[in-house]
């Protein structure tokens, strides 16, 4: 799960319930796309499987404003029409263990 790129306090704390649930180890800061730079937060390739943790949902953060928003929905429209199902999580649902262990288990990730 090594990645070069600068991390959030939120990914990282994922990032252990991943592997405290056994969860299969995901690939950090994927590149998804044959021609944009964008990227996935967590991305399991051999199953077209894609988790995005959104912070600052609650405090105008990049997410929830007009152009992050809308980069957002670009970006993932087009991972959708790549094949990809994504997930996403906001800061609450990506700081319970058990929610995070619980949607990747709905998505066939558990104990992978």
């Amino acid at each position: 799960m090594q990645s070069s790129m600068k991390r959030s306090a939120l990914e990282l704390t994922v990032e252990t319930f991943i592997k405290r649930q056994g969860i299969q180890e995901p690939e950090v800061e994927y590149r998804f796309h044959p021609n944009r730079r964008w990227r996935f937060d967590f991305a399991w390739p051999e199953h077209k499987i894609a988790l995005e943790v959104d912070g600052g949902t609650y405090s105008n953060g990049r997410h929830t404003r007009g152009a992050g928003f809308h980069k957002d929905c670009e970006k993932l429209n087009e991972a959708v029409k790549l094949g990809w199902r994504v997930l996403r999580m906001d800061a609450a649902m990506a700081q319970d263990e058990a929610y995070v262990g619980g949607i990747l288990a709905a998505v066939g990730l558990a104990g992978t």
